[in-house]
């Protein structure tokens, strides 16, 4: 089982702004209107089983709470204002939940199954999705049961030093990196960022440093300094690429999340894989009549 040490210095939380009241306000109310129509809702179970949230947090349960689609999210879905500012399923997400979430703080593997649960409280849990077979490159239609993908779990042999917090030893330099898993705030930061940056260097010759800026928001500390200067020029100065490709594959090993897989058998050459990748696409949320 991953190990938590309770001792690990713990960043105050950012104060809310007007608008982040403002939706909170309007979520609990909608909330009280779910709560008192006995309108049907279903509790989700989380990939992460709540043990990256901090005590205190509601999704330390590991479950959260979700209502049926109604005409009102598809409203939602057919926005093309929300499409276009490419929020439309946060949106669709935080309309269905009923419980008293803070969405910023959600990993995005457990998004990623709130995801999958609002498709299947709206359209069902079959989904019927075209993958090209890797052998032959022959497009097969496949059928998926969403209610039954499987989880990917936190290994129990990964070093937790705090809730959503890791160690992990560069097997090159041998420092020792702690760094938290990516949540929908940072994500959303994160691009935020990203649009500025490719605005600025656009025409320039300039490298885009997706990588890099994604790296200084994810790590925590450097053989145990948390200066975010230090941090900023180790990622620019003195990472060697083999160790921060070694730190994101272990990165995506201990997110908890969904994965996207479906056993597969050709129907063209009878090439066979047990678990095929396969990746959602616009009938996902949009489903043909």
């Amino acid at each position: 089982m991953s190990t938590i040490d309770e001792n690990y210095p713990k960043k105050s939380g950012t104060e809310l702004s007007d608008e982040q009241v403002k939706q909170l306000a309007i979520q609990n109310m909608q909330r009280q209107e779910i709560k008192s129509s006995n309108f049907p809702t279903e509790m989700i179970s989380l990939p992460s089983k709540g043990l990256v949230y901090p005590e205190g947090s509601f999704l330390r349960s590991g479950t959260v709470e979700m209502k049926y689609m109604t005409a009102r999210e598809e409203d939602i879905l057919t926005s093309q204002n929300l499409i276009k500012q490419g929020i439309v399923l946060d949106t669709l997400m935080k309309s269905m939940i009923v419980s008293p979430i803070n969405f910023n703080e959600l990993v995005i593997g457990d998004k990623n199954a709130l995801m999958i649960a609002a498709r299947v409280l709206g359209y069902g849990k079959d989904y019927s999705v075209t993958v090209t077979c890797p052998e032959c490159a022959n497009k097969n239609q496949i059928h998926i049961n969403l209610a039954e993908l499987p989880e990917q779990t936190i290994p129990e042999n990964s070093i937790m030093i705090t809730p959503g917090v890791f160690e992990f030893t560069l097997p090159q330099s041998k420092r020792i990196i702690n760094f938290k898993l990516m949540n929908t705030g940072i994500n959303n930061q994160i691009t935020k960022d990203l649009q500025i940056t490719k605005k600025s260097i656009k025409g320039t010759g300039n490298v885009d440093r997706e990588l890099t800026t994604r790296l200084k928001y994810l790590i925590v500390s450097v053989d145990e300094n948390f200066d975010r200067k230090y941090i900023e020029n180790f990622v620019d100065n003195e990472f060697f690429a083999m160790d921060s490709k070694a730190l994101r594959t272990y990165m995506k090993s201990v997110s908890p999340d969904l994965k996207f897989q479906k056993s597969f058998v050709c129907n063209e050459c009878n090439y066979e894989e047990e678990a095929l990748e396969f990746v959602v696409d616009t009938n996902f949320f949009w489903p043909k009549s």
